[in-house]
């Protein structure tokens, strides 16, 4: 938005942010292909890229895409209990609290 002497406008209500992707923004925001819409753009974690792994936590639930750099930096410091479902005991990259949880190699 410019004003008549062509300076910027400031934007109150921050409208502009939610529906203009600024040039430095992530790759993940302006990559092509398809989107996701509706519910698919709430609850899913996006399609699988390579190098990534699907974590799920038992305390808040959600589930995070992560590099298998991160992945890595996590284990290194968890503990793994073979007889759980959520077999990892790690620092989860949603809530950075350490909690139980799962690594799905495939999702």
């Amino acid at each position: 938005m410019n004003d008549a002497n062509g300076g910027r406008w400031l934007d109150p209500t921050g409208k502009r942010a939610l529906f203009e992707a600024p040039v430095a923004a992530a790759p993940d925001q302006l990559s092509s292909g398809r989107h996701a819409e509706g519910k698919e753009a709430l609850f899913s974690t996006g399609a699988r890229r390579p190098g990534t792994v699907l974590v799920e936590c038992s305390a808040c639930k959600s589930r995070s895409r992560i590099s298998l750099v991160d992945l890595g930096m996590r284990l290194a410091l968890s503990v793994w209990n073979p007889l759980r479902k959520h077999s990892r005991w790690m620092v989860c990259p949603s809530c950075t609290k350490r909690t139980w949880c799962q690594v799905d190699w495939n999702g």
